[in-house]
């Protein structure tokens, strides 16, 4: 996928239409709960570990935060930066061979995942229809131990840098009142790595704002870091803001 030639478009584009009419600046955070489902595989086992049946993950709440910037400036992109946990961990009854220990009886487990994520991009439209494009850039941190009794412990990281697609759709019906979709992709060597989020936000007359919605971030991975997962995190999720 050749992104600098993408990119590049996407600013003669920009230089066509307009970025935001004035110089705004947004903070925020809020509570994601995450539904965690899939698989997760190191290469040369047998079969894949099914996260929930036997790692015995479940719901959890989980923070997110952001911080976005728009200007008015022609050619430079707006930013937004976003910061989200995915933690679990779980323990059981269990059997399974996960790289190249077998893991029989009690088995404990804890996974630390993290993402940041750099969005540059354009308003394309910004009136009662919005369309923004751009790249989202996702740096993927994940920390993950499996232990059990008279077993070896697995203890291993990955350290990743992803580049995607982004675009959002949006429409104000009500002023202040904005309803949206964002769907940042990339499909790569048998790898794709997608995030879908459904939204409604409001913002006050007193810079506050507020915001609901869904999220689904998919990890369909092939032999990346010599694992192969296809792991999904899902729920609804609601969080408030500033704007200035």
């Amino acid at each position: 996928m050749k992104i600098k030639q993408l990119f590049f478009t996407l600013a003669l584009t920009a230089s066509f239409t307009a970025n935001a009419d004035t110089l705004s600046v947004s903070v925020g955070g809020g509570v994601w709960n995450q539904s965690p489902s899939g698989t997760i595989e190191k290469i040369g086992d047998p079969s894949a570990v099914d996260i929930n049946n036997q790692l015995f993950w479940g719901d959890e709440s989980q923070g997110y935060l952001f911080a976005t910037l728009e200007h008015p400036v022609p050619l430079i992109p707006n930013v937004k930066l976003m910061k989200t946990t995915m933690d679990q961990s779980g323990s059981g009854i269990a059997n399974f061979r996960f790289n190249g220990t077998d893991y029989n009886g009690n088995v404990t487990n804890d996974f630390s995942m993290e993402t940041l994520d750099l969005y540059a991009y354009y308003e394309i439209l910004d009136n009662v229809v919005s369309l923004d494009i751009g790249l989202d850039i996702r740096k993927i941190k994940v920390d993950y131990t499996i232990s059990a009794t008279g077993s070896p412990t697995t203890t291993d990281s990955v350290d990743e840098t992803v580049p995607m697609l982004y675009a959002m759709v949006g429409a104000t019906p009500w002023p202040d009142l904005t309803v949206s979709g964002e769907l940042s992709y990339i499909s790569y060597d048998g790898s794709t790595v997608s995030d879908f989020i459904a939204k409604v936000s409001y913002t006050t007359s007193f810079l506050v704002g507020v915001e609901a919605g869904y999220r689904k971030s998919q990890y369909t991975l092939d032999d990346v870091s010599d694992t192969n997962t296809d792991l999904s995190f899902d729920g609804v999720f609601a969080g408030a803001y500033l704007k200035f």
